[in-house]
């Protein structure tokens, strides 16, 4: 038995120079008018032979006319010629190529897809709500129209295909991963870049240049995001008073070595450990103090 060895050839994008189509359409008007001449000349000279010529007149013109086509500014059409790909014209015009090619457009136009928010898992397992804004056109018409089914909806998937993977490689922010150089809250550019070269690898099979991609809506899923809301406020409130007792202490710390630096007033440990309390306290309470005066010594 004996095995034979097909090899396909590898086709690619190739750009066509077609006929000026104003020429033929001068010819299109003449076949016209002789299949409308043609029945006059059949009654004036009471004959049928001339029956053929307003037949071939007639079936030319038709046939002129279905090889026309117009390219308008960033458009492109592909040419197809019983199944086996001609080429691609991207010149801006009116022209004419072989009436028995199917002539398909492919807009090479900049495009935008800002699609819903969809639900997806972060690295931390956490349900967050994530959308992003893809800019996007054709670049090779060859592969746009052969090597997918539909380019629109190829980009439409593969977004989301995308935009599932970038959010499983980062936590949403590092409240719970506070080794995590890069989030997907505090990343800005290097997420954005990280999403734009995932989805320039997605979409080269279908022809297609991502001029640009990034995150336009982030936030927890609906049934977390009160829960989290609490934690990140709890989190804040932790934070801020860090920062106030240990300003707080620099304080206390600063009052009392000026005291003792300027002789004010000589304090054995017992009150200093009271001034330290009632400073600490006035410091970090939340609320304004209510001095007391002391009418009497400080040992009363």
């Amino acid at each position: 038995m004996e095995t034979q060895n097909i090899s396909s050839k590898k086709h690619s994008e190739k750009y066509i120079h077609p006929a000026n189509g104003w020429l033929m359409l001068l010819l299109s008007l003449i076949f016209s008018v002789g299949g409308i001449l043609a029945p006059a000349l059949i009654t004036s000279n009471g004959g049928s032979d001339f029956w053929w010529f307003c037949i071939i007149f007639t079936v030319a013109a038709i046939i002129v006319m279905c090889g026309f086509c117009i390219v308008n500014p960033n458009e492109s059409k592909v040419v197809v010629f019983f199944g086996k790909y001609v080429g691609t014209i991207i010149d801006n015009g009116f022209f004419f190529v072989n009436p028995f090619t199917v002539k398909t457009k492919v807009s090479l136009r900049a495009r935008n897809l800002n699609g819903d928010p969809i639900k997806v898992n972060d690295k931390m397992g956490n349900p967050i709500m994530i959308g992003v804004v893809l800019v996007w056109r054709v670049k090779d018409t060859f592969k746009a129209s052969f090597e997918v089914d539909n380019y629109v909806k190829f980009v439409d998937v593969q977004s989301e295909a995308a935009i599932r993977n970038l959010a499983g490689s980062y936590p949403y922010d590092n409240l719970e991963d506070e080794e995590a150089g890069i989030t997907l809250r505090s990343g800005g550019e290097e997420v954005n870049e990280v999403l734009e070269r995932a989805l320039s690898d997605r979409l080269a099979i279908a022809g297609i240049e991502v001029m640009e991609a990034r995150i336009s809506y982030l936030a927890y899923a609906p049934e977390i995001a009160s829960a989290m809301l609490q934690r990140q406020q709890a989190t804040a409130i932790v934070a801020a008073r860090h920062k106030i007792v240990e300003g707080a202490v620099s304080m206390v710390q600063m009052a009392l070595e000026q005291l003792s630096d300027k002789e004010i007033i000589t304090l054995d440990e017992e009150k200093k450990a009271a001034m330290v309390s009632n400073l600490m306290v006035v410091l970090t309470s939340d609320r304004a103090a209510t001095p007391v005066v002391n009418a009497g010594t400080l040992y009363q």
